[in-house]
């Protein structure tokens, strides 16, 4: 079953590096290769909004708990969640339809969520509050800083993008998260056997992305090939049993639309060389 993020999407903010709300500015900070350029382009797109009363109560209450705001500090996440399991980061979690349900469905996994927008992340605080949800941490900000600043090299299991902002006009592309640098920086932090899922529903950022991943020699791709080998949707039955996190995901309001729309949807599968 397929799915998406409803607030991760060409609609919403998405991510560079995730999220969606307000940014913080970026004031030049280089990772110890010096990769950060400064001033970076993000690529979502900032967005006010206010919390409903019963979001705030939440907030208040479940925030300090499971979320954080991004920092440049590593970030220790056995002691987060309590546990040392498998971690998995969704970039752009959105209103976290996607992120709960898979969640759920992978208990012995640590999942983060990392998202801009803080009143799509309410929602997923209400979630988490209201269905007793333990292995998600939320984090809010650029899931690029996020990436160069908090996580280590080979410590992630698995990384979702689900239908990040296609920047479809051209003058836009550079702003697109899914460039050749980022998959890269995804691929150092993937252990080896760990996984990058994506999918989108735009023709042409899919091809973007198909190019790029393609070429980062760290990566190997685990889609299923139909008899020409071109790729079809859908990690391969000889991966799909002994992949370390799931690949199924509930259809979010967002992608019915776009189904509604006639709108194909592109997934890739990527698995760390080992």
């Amino acid at each position: 079953m397929v799915g998406v993020n409803d607030a991760a999407n060409n609609t919403a903010e998405s991510v560079p590096g995730s999220p969606s709300t307000t940014s913080a500015p970026d004031n030049g900070r280089r990772t110890e290769t010096g990769s950060r350029l400064y001033p970076r382009v993000t690529s979502f797109r900032s967005r006010r909004g206010a919390l409903t009363p019963n979001q705030q109560k939440s907030w208040d209450r479940t925030w300090p708990l499971v979320g954080r705001e991004v920092a440049d500090e590593p970030l220790d996440a056995a002691a987060w969640f309590g546990r040392d399991a498998p971690l998995v980061i969704e970039i752009g979690c959105g209103t976290g339809t996607a992120t709960a349900a898979m969640a759920q469905a992978e208990p012995q996994l640590n999942l983060i969520g990392i998202e801009v927008y803080q009143p799509g992340l309410a929602q997923l605080v209400q979630q988490i509050e209201r269905e007793q949800i333990s292995n998600i941490r939320l984090l809010r900000g650029d899931a690029v800083d996020v990436l160069e600043n908090m996580i280590a090299e080979e410590s992630l299991t698995g990384v979702r993008v689900f239908f990040p902002d296609p920047w479809p006009k051209a003058r836009h592309h550079k702003r697109r998260l899914l460039q050749p640098a980022t998959v890269a920086l995804i691929a150092n932090r993937l252990r080896p056997g760990g996984v990058l899922h994506i999918a989108t529903d735009h023709a042409g950022y899919a091809d973007h992305i198909a190019e790029v991943g393609a070429a980062e020699p760290l990566l190997t791709d685990l889609n299923e090939v139909n008899e020409a080998n071109e790729p079809m949707r859908g990690v391969s039955a000889e991966h799909h049993g002994t992949a370390p996190i799931g690949f199924e995901r509930p259809v979010t309001k967002f992608e019915s639309k776009a189904h509604l729309a006639g709108s194909a949807i592109n997934e890739f599968i990527w698995g760390k060389i080992e």
